[in-house]
């Protein structure tokens, strides 16, 4: 008797209450009601100001439309403008050294008269999406020759972002990379061999990398009772605040640091600290519960991805995501130095959000053009 096998492929199609949206019904609620969480707090925090509510929820609910759209793009398309996203995304840093308008001592914004944006967050997107593009068309694990290309890709956004300078978005650039090159199966030898080169370099980004500024970071970092009035003093007030709170929290409009305005930025990079005063541990468990729940989902569906592109790129926005909240929670907690990474889809921010969502975008795009299955037929 002969036995002849068939081989044909099946889709999975994607089940839940919003699949027609080509939406995860468990990421899409857990992103609502952290983003529902913020404007409550965000009008606490800006104490009472409905410009800044009003301002948050448009970008929010363009950030959902975006996302939807992002949802329906063919996987293979987004695959091709990868490169062309890249490409984009460095013409744009670059425009911001000739044409960037200065902020507090750094070129970061593009102005457009109508309205003025980042471009680095775009950055923050587009160099793993080139990343994991360049390590699908050659080798996974990658090769030492594709390491040196790979650390190229890396390092042209790097230093355009360091030179602006952002400190906080160049190291949110950097990880990302290296993320995407753990994903990638890198071998230990060249994580071993990168890990000595940043020890033997860090010596001289102290002296001859960091500005003034930023080494004042560091040191507030370590001791901000230095300089309590000045440099010191948003993080103590920081932590006098989160420390205030205590379990159950003050209640929600009851921050005295808002309220006498004691706290600086408030409603941007710090605002986590607003939540810890307002909500206590109870309420900031909460939050880090269901960004961790985010972090867990967006894993699982990288991990149904239709190829090993897809794979690299959902892995790598979901444990990018972890970064923002570990070093947000972490600078204004007094852990770790300030940086000026946002709380995600928290803090008050325009550039920062809409990037946010185009990233969940593609989870979703993910999540509704899954693996298929082949089945053996005898």
């Amino acid at each position: 008797m002969r036995y002849e096998e068939l081989y044909h492929t099946e889709e999975v199609k994607p089940k839940g209450l919003l699949a027609f949206f080509h939406l995860d019904t468990v990421l899409t609620f857990l992103i609502f009601m952290v983003t529902l969480f913020s404007l409550l707090v965000l009008y606490s925090a800006s104490n009472h100001n409905m410009d800044y509510v009003m301002s948050q929820a448009m970008k929010i609910i363009g950030g959902f439309v975006i996302m939807i759209i992002i949802a329906f793009i063919p996987p293979e398309r987004i695959k091709q403008l990868t490169p062309l996203f890249y490409l984009f995304a460095l013409l744009l840093l670059l425009a911001v050294v000739f044409v960037g308008v200065e902020s507090n001592g750094a070129h970061r914004w593009i102005d457009l008269k109508i309205m003025r944006f980042q471009p680095s967050e775009l950055a923050k997107l587009a160099v793993p999406m080139m990343l994991a593009y360049y390590l699908h068309k050659t080798n996974i694990p990658p090769t030492f020759v594709n390491v040196v290309g790979s650390l190229m890709i890396i390092g042209i956004p790097f230093a355009l972002i360091f030179m602006q300078p952002d400190l906080g978005t160049a190291i949110i650039i950097l990880f990302s990379g290296v993320v995407l090159l753990f994903l990638g199966g890198i071998q230990w030898r060249y994580i071993f061999i990168a890990t000595v080169s940043v020890a033997i370099a860090i010596p001289s980004m102290w002296f001859f990398g960091l500005k003034n500024y930023q080494k004042d970071r560091i040191v507030t970092f370590l001791n901000p009772e230095l300089d309590p009035l000045g440099k010191g003093y948003q993080i103590i007030q920081s932590k006098i605040a989160i420390g205030s709170g205590g379990i159950y929290g003050k209640g929600w409009q009851n921050s005295t640091q808002v309220s006498l305005q004691f706290l600086p930025e408030a409603t941007t990079d710090f605002i986590y600290a607003i939540i810890g005063e307002e909500f206590g541990l109870i309420g900031t468990s909460l939050l880090i519960i269901c960004y961790l729940l985010i972090i867990w989902r967006g894993l699982y569906i990288s991990l149904n991805a239709r190829d090993s592109y897809f794979q690299l790129v959902g892995g790598a926005i979901s444990l990018v995501f972890f970064f923002y909240v570990f070093v947000n929670t972490g600078m204004v907690s007094g852990i770790l130095p300030v940086v000026g990474v946002p709380l995600p889809f928290v803090s008050y921010g325009g550039t920062a959000i809409v990037t946010l969502f185009i990233s969940f975008g593609i989870l979703m795009n993910i999540y509704s053009h899954p693996a298929s299955i082949t089945k053996r037929i005898q």
